[in-house]
């Protein structure tokens, strides 16, 4: 099969079932708010939060040799919600540090920790830094504002774009879906939030609009060719922005993200969040674009 006949028979698929294949994302997103609604009755919020985000205390002991699966078997059940993370040398890739983290007070880390280790922790050997949990509460709600605040005006610059309710909405709502399914899935694979995790959240929200204000953009204002021809024009254009970022990511992810639990949180919600908005723009846009676009031509044509 030639490349123009493979076009020409996937255009015909598309213009008879574009309507049942919204379907699948309606679907997917109800789904998503059952699942979250779960998750919220179970937990009390929407994230699992780490302890930026909820206070507590951060360890840092420098040991090459301490094995980080026997220290949290050993402490789980003396402390509070514990996480253990190791720090590696970029170079040579080795152990260099564990970090401890638990919700529990800066004394009793220290001293279930000294008991496990058998010598004391001094400046020399490790260091703490403890959150108190109020500090932590306000941080979280502030970064909670700013994720708002910065989905607001993305709404009103693209209301002012388009200046058309149903093409707006259809940009806003794919945006949404692209964070909220990738909170979904953040805690489907039980990925803990910190502070970072928030920010790559936040800026999930640039990048979910500009495929999809692409798309909308050619299939709206411009009036050269066939809908179908300006769609694939803006999916070849907006597939080749999205793969390249996601290969950015990804390396980054692959190369340091081993040495940085922040890199590699940040660059985790970023792959998902992508893959997300290639599914939520060219299939969830373009099947309403596409109806509306056709709708909208069908009216003229009436008239």
């Amino acid at each position: 099969m030639d490349k123009n006949n493979f076009k020409k028979k996937f255009a015909d698929f598309h213009d008879k079932h574009y309507k049942l294949l919204l379907l699948i994302p309606i679907v997917l997103l109800i789904g998503c708010f059952i699942y979250m609604g779960y998750f919220y009755h179970q937990n009390g919020d929407f994230i699992h939060k780490d302890i930026s985000l909820t206070g507590g205390t951060s360890a840092t002991i420098n040991s090459e040799s301490l094995n980080p699966s026997d220290l949290k078997n050993a402490v789980s059940s003396k402390l509070k919600d514990v996480n253990i993370r190791e720090i590696s040398d970029l170079v040579s890739q080795k152990q260099v540090a564990i970090i401890v983290e638990t919700t529990s007070d800066e004394n009793t880390t220290k001293t279930v920790l000294e008991d496990y280790l058998g010598y004391e922790l001094n400046g020399d050997n490790s260091s703490f830094e403890f959150t108190g949990s109020t500090l932590s509460e306000n941080f979280y709600n502030q970064l909670l504002i700013a994720i708002l605040i910065a989905f607001f005006l993305m709404a009103v610059v693209v209301f002012f774009q388009f200046k058309t309710p149903v093409p707006s909405l259809t940009v806003i709502l794919c945006a949404f879906a692209d964070i909220f399914m990738t909170l979904v899935t953040a805690n489907l694979i039980g990925l803990t939030i910190s502070s970072a995790g928030i920010v790559a959240f936040l800026m999930l929200i640039g990048y979910s609009v500009d495929t999809d204000i692409l798309l909308t953009t050619r299939a709206i204002k411009r009036e050269v060719g066939s809908l179908n021809r300006r769609m694939f024009e803006s999916f070849k254009t907006g597939i080749t922005m999205t793969l390249t970022s996601v290969a950015a990511v990804l390396a980054s992810l692959i190369i340091v993200g081993s040495f940085s639990s922040v890199i590699s949180q940040i660059f985790t919600i970023m792959t998902i969040g992508l893959l997300f908005d290639i599914f939520n723009t060219w299939l969830t846009n373009v099947c309403i674009i596409k109806w509306y676009v056709l709708k909208r031509e069908k009216k003229k044509h009436e008239n």
